[in-house]
């Protein structure tokens, strides 16, 4: 087999799409391992979950830290010494500097609870509801310095439902990101997923070849 591409995976809170990524990396066929959990939080649930998987773990409390470059220069100092090559934000709420996502540039990737461009930022689903839309979703992209914004690898739709409320549609969204954040992780670590300007060219790649529609007649 060839050799797997190291992960580092960033978390602040309980870790839900983390265990997706583990349990997809804990099958030895997977292009990718995580070699490293790293929390800003001490005592995250993440970390609980990491070190279940039997994968090191690392805390760097950020309100110990002068400032975020001082964080983020001992944020890289861990990744370099698990031997990181690609980072993964699975609810890390940490803003990154301009510089820190300049040094892991289209090496570091993201998952985001709405269809991007649509609805960055914050209570996604809610705002969802208030416009209208009729489908919402999640995405997988590349990180760039602007905030939830990047070449996109993957994305997933699903339908607002009569009756949704927030709690109801983020649900349905948080199944379709444990889908798609494995998924993406493997189509980055085999090579498929190539970053063409601001866009991302999948290899051999197969799309839906019809129409989803909402409300059904």
């Amino acid at each position: 087999m060839s050799k797997r591409l190291k992960v580092g995976v960033l978390v602040s809170g309980r870790g839900s799409n983390l265990q997706a990524l583990l349990d997809a990396c804990g099958d030895a066929s997977h292009p990718a391992e995580i070699v490293m959990v790293l929390s800003n939080v001490p005592g995250a649930y993440a970390l609980e979950r990491a070190a279940k998987a039997g994968v090191a773990t690392v805390t760097l409390d950020h309100k110990q830290y002068d400032g975020r470059e001082a964080f983020e220069a001992a944020l890289n100092e861990a990744l370099d010494a698990a031997g990181v090559e690609l980072v993964c934000l699975a609810g890390f709420m940490r803003l990154l500097t301009a510089g820190f996502v300049e040094r892991w540039r289209d090496r570091m990737i993201n998952i985001h609870p709405s269809l991007l461009p649509s609805f960055k930022g914050l209570h996604t689903h809610e705002r969802a509801l208030a416009a209208g839309v009729r489908f919402h979703g999640c995405t997988v992209h590349y990180v760039r310095a602007d905030m939830d914004a990047g070449p996109i690898i993957v994305q997933a739709a699903v339908p607002v439902l009569p009756g949704d409320d927030a709690d109801a549609l983020g649900a349905r969204v948080l199944e379709a990101e444990h889908r798609i954040y494995p998924l993406a992780l493997r189509l980055v670590a085999e090579g498929k997923a190539r970053v063409d300007g601001e866009r991302v060219v999948i290899a051999g790649a197969e799309a839906p070849d019809h129409a989803l529609v909402n409300p059904l007649d």
